[in-house]
């Protein structure tokens, strides 16, 4: 982490990565926070698009009331067995390689999660997510984010131009560890995959600036281009999408929160030893609108 920060609430430091985005925030316990402090974290994040706050002891209505200070709540996505979420607390999705009684507790396994935008697919995207580590594995299951400002901000003026005003389908066959969502059906034709058009570059809504907005890579397509074209150009702008000078990662540590503005970010996750377990809790928060170019 890098240079120290100042903020309005005392008690509260904010400490930058010292990369392309991210900030730790120390002095915060979440189970007590105020409303002075809740805005200095809310500035924070925007500024910051990633936030980690370590050393956290939350139940799962701490993890929701805390999430619902920043808009209304997902209920959570059903995961690959079919199961929605944690008894009582439709709100939390959990992210686990462990097994009980037979049956996955969570979601993702201990694969690797390919960079991704949370539920681009839907019509309004969730604008937040936030995951809190109950278990963590020694080693692996690190977190990568990347600045999609900045991505879009490294593309040349000539590649600026060519994707001003172009649509991208986001596609909800597969989710990041690669499993098909519950209830479709597998195709792996990008053109005509089931999926939701939004801006390729859209302005995020409190920030006014500008980013790339790509989601996930696989069954992605630009409308109106040819099959081949639309794939040229999106691996060109994954390239800038994924260069190591726009992105930081979290080495997860039991208590760890950590919350990311899904306009402008993607993450990714490593795989790790199978046999270790990693447990985490997810929330996220809806999105008030569609995407806007």
């Amino acid at each position: 982490m890098g240079r120290l920060e100042q903020t309005t609430a005392s008690s509260i430091k904010i400490v930058p990565s010292g990369r392309a985005l991210g900030a730790e925030i120390e002095g915060v316990d979440l189970r007590t926070l105020d409303d002075r402090e809740f805005a200095a974290i809310h500035a924070a994040w925007l500024d910051h698009l990633v936030l980690l706050i370590r050393g956290q002891r939350l139940e799962d209505d701490h993890l929701i009331a805390f999430s619902r200070r920043l808009g209304e709540l997902d209920w959570a996505p059903v995961q690959e067995t079919g199961r929605r979420f944690v008894e009582g607390y439709p709100e939390i999705y959990v992210v686990s390689n462990v097994v009980e009684n037979g049956e996955p507790i969570g979601s993702l396994g201990a694969g690797e999660a390919t960079w991704h935008t949370d539920m681009s697919y839907l019509e309004a995207p969730p604008k937040a997510s936030m995951l809190y580590a109950l278990e963590v594995p020694a080693a692996g299951g690190n977190t990568y984010f990347c600045n999609m400002y900045r991505a879009y901000e490294l593309l040349p003026e000539a590649l600026q131009r060519r994707v001003a005003g172009l649509s991208l389908k986001h596609d909800g066959t597969y989710n990041s560890g690669g499993y098909v969502r519950q209830g479709v059906e597998a195709v792996d034709d990008p053109v005509t995959s089931a999926g939701v058009y939004h801006p390729l570059v859209c302005t995020h809504p409190e920030s006014g600036r500008r980013a790339l907005f790509l989601g996930r890579r696989r069954n992605a397509y630009i409308g109106g281009l040819p099959l081949d074209e639309s794939e040229a150009l999106l691996d060109e702008l994954w390239s800038y999408a994924s260069r190591e000078d726009v992105t930081w990662y979290n080495q997860w540590r039991t208590g760890d929160v950590v919350l990311w503005d899904n306009r402008c970010t993607m993450h990714r996750r490593d795989p790790f030893d199978p046999a270790a377990r990693r447990v985490l809790h997810r929330t996220q928060i809806k999105g008030e609108t569609r995407p806007a170019a």
